[in-house]
């Protein structure tokens, strides 16, 4: 971080209205962005997706929760893999507290991995997360919402992440994407979104944004641990995953 310029207080509330003018620039910005995001045109599923939940077989329709709108993160947990995404852990540390308001604006939310259910269920207990996590092992929806790539794919160069060639190697990546369904019981899809598209769902981003050190990092996010490993103790929850 550069040395402050230390100023007084009238010459800092000059600066401040400057940059507030800028920001409300974003603000409107930001708006228009969210209005075109949620102008875009809807796609009908045409298949009919079943997971592996805690208490068994489950749909996306059941997914919903009774609610008519649904965000499902694309969590990176791979099939016998040990490795937990400090990302994707990241994302989704926030979701519980937010979930108690969301809910309540007709928004269900759900966690989807190709991971078994029991390595999902060890996962959600160490980190102490109570929202709906499923395995989606059995099925091709990883890879029709482009988050999950074959060996194939991989290898001859056919795999695409965040609608661009995937330049590097790995079956799992992260994101979201957004359902709905309407009475007639019809699920569309309307949106997805990958790579730091993500960061919109992650408040701890906006704080730091606010604070002089700002992210304060050597690289993107390298600062960024599972909750339960930050130096000084972290989680209270337990170890074993």
């Amino acid at each position: 971080m550069n040395a402050p310029k230390i100023v007084s207080r009238e010459e800092w509330t000059e600066a401040r209205k400057a940059l507030l003018v800028q920001e409300k620039e974003l603000t409107r910005a930001r708006d228009r962005l969210a209005e075109a995001r949620r102008a875009l045109p809807w796609v009908r599923l045409d298949k009919d997706y079943v997971f592996d939940g805690q208490n068994g077989k489950v749909s996306l329709a059941d997914l919903f929760d009774g609610r008519s709108q649904l965000l499902v993160q694309h969590v990176m947990l791979s099939p016998g893999s040990e490795d937990i995404c400090t990302g994707c852990a990241f994302g989704a540390d926030h979701v519980d507290a937010a979930r108690q308001h969301f809910e309540n604006a007709d928004l269900s939310y759900a966690a989807v991995s190709r991971a078994e259910p029991n390595h999902i269920a060890a996962v959600a207990r160490r980190m102490g997360w109570k929202f709906n996590w499923v395995s989606s092992g059995g099925s091709s929806f990883n890879y029709d919402f482009g988050v999950s790539f074959t060996p194939e794919e991989l290898e001859n160069g056919t795999a695409r992440y965040n609608y661009a060639p995937l330049t590097f190697k790995m079956e799992d990546l992260h994101g979201y994407s957004v359902f709905t369904k309407n009475e007639a019981g019809e699920i569309f899809h309307t949106y997805s979104t990958y790579a730091r598209g993500t960061e919109n769902a992650n408040s701890t981003f906006a704080f730091l944004d606010m604070v002089p050190k700002g992210r304060n990092e050597d690289g993107i996010m390298s600062w960024v641990r599972l909750h339960d490993e930050y130096e000084g103790g972290g989680s209270a929850c337990c170890h074993a995953a």
